[in-house]
């Protein structure tokens, strides 16, 4: 396998079956940095990968059924000659889903299979899924997206993409349910079951961690403080080594019962503490946004602690 200097142009071929996840994987890489393209014909990437110098902004290309030239001979050999040069980076992205969930999707959006647009989308989904087996197994990143949320996939997306442009890692703090088991792609998980449950107390009950009467309920426990230390000092102390390593993103996880209100609490208190010590924060609290409700307010400021 070549070296690769990370000085060097950065391409990723996006592509997998139709209602996969692509436009999602698109967007997100373009908010990463990347400058994104969709359905690009195969015989312009040579072309546009030319006209681009290695300051340029990596480039992430859309590639599916739908382009006019498109074949997946034409795409393996086009991957396979852009990686075979000494001044580019090109990943090819795979974005898989089980053909059960694919038809579930289709019957959802009533939307027509780009090959079948006069048979049922389940003759479609295995002709594409039989078209594309090759491109599947020679792909470089493969993310199954059956059992992913919007949200999901696009945390999935920043753990192998977000830290690829810029020069700190990227540190994602969750809270999550443990009846809905761990998000996937966690680096570490922390449980805060043992923390008072603010949901026996009936006016908190409706609220979730993100409000400061709930915040506050949590910290009051005495094992709250020593806890939030332990956990800072030992996440401070990884941070470094796993950036020295060369890993571009972390995703630390907390968990309690119904992720509400303790995982909330203690993910807005840690990411507040990583933020104040300059390393790159984002917070996702996956029940809550699989309740629709807004997390857009959570920013990682300090949450104070109190013993009683």
């Amino acid at each position: 396998m070549k070296e690769y200097d990370s000085a060097n142009k950065r391409v990723v071929l996006v592509t997998g079956p139709s209602g996969a996840g692509r436009s999602t994987a698109i967007n997100a890489l373009e908010d990463f940095g990347y400058e994104a393209i969709d359905n690009i014909p195969l015989s312009l990437i040579p072309r546009l990968v030319e006209g681009t110098g290695a300051d340029a902004m990596p480039l992430a290309l859309g590639i599916d059924v739908r382009n006019r030239d498109f074949s997946a001979g034409s795409l393996l050999e086009l991957h396979h000659t852009l990686s075979e040069r000494s001044d580019l980076k090109a990943d090819l992205l795979y974005l898989d889903c089980a053909s059960e969930i694919l038809e579930r999707r289709y019957s959802e959006t009533r939307r027509r299979h780009p090959l079948a647009p006069d048979e049922s989308p389940a003759d479609g989904i295995t002709r594409e899924l039989e078209l594309l087996a090759d491109v599947k197994a020679r792909a470089d990143i493969l993310i199954d997206t059956s059992e992913l949320t919007v949200h999901d996939l696009r945390s999935e997306m920043e753990g192998w993409f977000a830290g690829k442009t810029g020069t700190h890692m990227a540190v994602t703090v969750n809270s999550f349910s443990y009846k809905r088991g761990l998000p996937q792609g966690l680096d570490m998980a922390f449980d805060c079951r043992f923390l008072r449950n603010p949901h026996w107390d009936p006016d908190l009950r409706p609220h979730t961690g993100l409000d400061a009467a709930v915040a506050h309920y949590v910290q009051r426990d005495a094992r709250y403080a020593p806890f939030l230390d332990h956990l800072t000092g030992l996440i401070t102390f990884v941070l470094p080594a796993a950036l020295e390593e060369g890993k571009a993103h972390l995703s630390l996880g907390f968990g309690c019962t119904g992720g509400r209100h303790r995982s909330v609490a203690v993910t807005e208190a840690v990411a507040a503490a990583l933020a104040q010590t300059g390393w790159q924060v984002s917070i996702r609290h996956r029940e809550l946004e699989r309740q629709g409700i807004p997390t857009a307010a959570a920013k990682p400021t300090a949450l104070k602690s109190e013993n009683t």
